[in-house]
């Protein structure tokens, strides 16, 4: 592939973005016009799924393109090896590319823990401020005064007009909000003030049929504290009355800082569109997991349910991927970095187990394209959430859940072992995800294949089964 043809690729990620928070995907609470202008430009994929819904794992096995477990990166705790060589960055700097990232890394800081492979960088630190933010500017640390969504977006822009112009540039923009614990900026802070968000379905799920691990989890509307609703609920409410309240008090302020990132991804638009780098330029939006947005009366991610385990996905590629597609087959974020790679021309190392997605995203699926996922969160009975460790399968009609409820030594999980328990859900018939058929009789065939598709795709992922 000629320098000329290779494609520059914007890889804009945000923090938690449900894709029922895009209206892209049909949202009932939310309207992000920006984001959408990709998807109408390009694919919206309605299967990309994490293989663990927990920030730090997440943005590894996306550089990296292998699970937590081969990777090193399982847990919050965990820091990235900058030292490995097959860090996607690396590969393209390698090929001649301009890199750059700004904005959240968390992925560790300091020593071997520092972005390597790009030219520039200029990142927060952990989880960073949404108000006069710190950054570290290739390593120097700086305050900006602002909001750090406006903030990103700036940096962005400036490393744009200051690259060199002749050479393709992977260029990736990453956004703290919607982060907990959700601070709008001042120009969104009262947006939906004068009406309610619609409540989800599940708000009032009482986990009837579902594991311990559901009902144990510290994640409910009462969960969230008086910082995160910046106040307390008023007195005298009934239990019905305060939740209502604590979901609205919750869902505006997510909403208002989903409000930063889409004016932002329409700002970066503007800029390729003005400055002619749309037609070659691969933009991608997504989000490190999906997130409960009152979904089973939840916020936070962790658990292998679907709007944890969903990632938004659309990208616009207007010299490849035809306008205004939908993209129904299955990808994970461990396919991310061989599927950048594909499109600059370079091969991906054979120790990704991910697999290139490009086919995908212009509609050509290989006939042996991937029909199902394998999933693992390893933070078992955090001290915050308490989420049990678990891992399984997801098929397009049908997922398996094992809560093996071992801490294995991981770091930030606890060593007292809970109950070992199996959940299996139809999704054709109940995609809530609020009857637990694995006991069923009627379902005996559905789980002696799909715990076969588990042990395979754990021989394939080269990780030790529990169960």
């Amino acid at each position: 592939m000629k320098a000329s043809d290779r494609p520059n690729i914007l890889f804009i990620m945000s923090d938690d973005h449900a894709a029922h928070a895009i209206s892209a995907y049909g949202s009932r609470i939310n309207r992000t016009p920006q984001i959408d202008r990709i998807a109408e430009g390009g694919v919206r994929l309605n299967h990309c799924y994490c293989t663990n819904s927990i920030c730090t794992p997440s943005r590894a096995s996306i550089l990296t393109g292998q699970h937590g477990h081969v990777n090193g990166v399982r847990t919050l705790g965990d820091r990235i090896d900058g030292r490995n060589p097959i860090l996607m960055q690396k590969l393209f700097q390698k090929a001649g590319y301009q890199t750059a990232i700004v904005g959240k890394w968390h992925l560790g800081h300091g020593g071997n823990a520092d972005p390597t492979g790009f030219d520039y960088w200029n990142i927060l630190p952990g989880q960073g401020l949404y108000h006069n933010p710190v950054l570290y500017e290739m390593g120097e640390e700086k305050t900006y005064p602002g909001y750090v969504s406006e903030i990103i977006t700036d940096l962005t822009l400036d490393w744009l007009e200051r690259r060199e112009a002749d050479r393709p540039f992977l260029l990736f923009c990453h956004h703290k909000a919607p982060h907990r614990p959700w601070q709008p900026g001042e120009n969104y802070a009262g947006l939906y003030a004068d009406h309610d968000i619609p409540m989800p379905e599940t708000l009032w799920d009482d986990y009837a049929t579902r594991s311990e691990a559901a009902r144990e989890a510290k994640m409910r509307m009462e969960d969230l504290t008086e910082t995160d609703l910046k106040g307390l609920p008023p007195e005298g409410l009934s239990f019905e009355e305060e939740r209502r309240w604590r979901y609205q008090r919750y869902i505006k302020d997510y909403l208002r800082c989903c409000a930063s990132i889409d004016d932002s991804v329409g700002r970066i638009l503007d800029y390729l569109d003005a400055h002619g780098l749309a037609d070659n330029t691969l933009v991608v939006y997504t989000s490190d997991q999906g997130f409960f947005l009152g979904d089973h009366g939840w916020f936070d991610k962790r658990f292998m349910y679907e709007q944890s385990l969903r990632m938004p996905f659309v990208a616009r590629y207007p010299n490849e991927i035809p306008a205004g597609s939908v993209c129904e087959d299955i990808l994970t974020n461990n396919d991310f970095a061989p599927t950048f790679l594909d499109y600059a021309g370079l091969p991906a190392p054979p120790e990704m187990q991910g697999v290139s997605g490009r086919a995908v995203l212009r509609g050509e699926a290989p006939a042996d394209w991937q029909q199902s996922l394998y999933y693992r969160y390893w933070m078992h009975k955090d001290i915050d959430h308490n989420a049990y460790s678990h891992y399984g399968v997801r098929t397009r009609n049908y997922k398996l859940i094992y809560y093996y409820g071992k801490g294995l030594g991981c770091t930030g999980s606890s060593d007292e072992e809970t109950d070992p328990e199996w959940e299996l859900f139809d999704l054709e018939k109940d995609p809530l995800e609020l009857k637990n058929v694995y006991s069923d009789p009627a379902y005996a065939e559905v789980v002696k294949e799909l715990t076969a598709e588990l042990d395979n795709l754990q021989r394939e992922a080269g990780d030790v089964p529990e169960h």
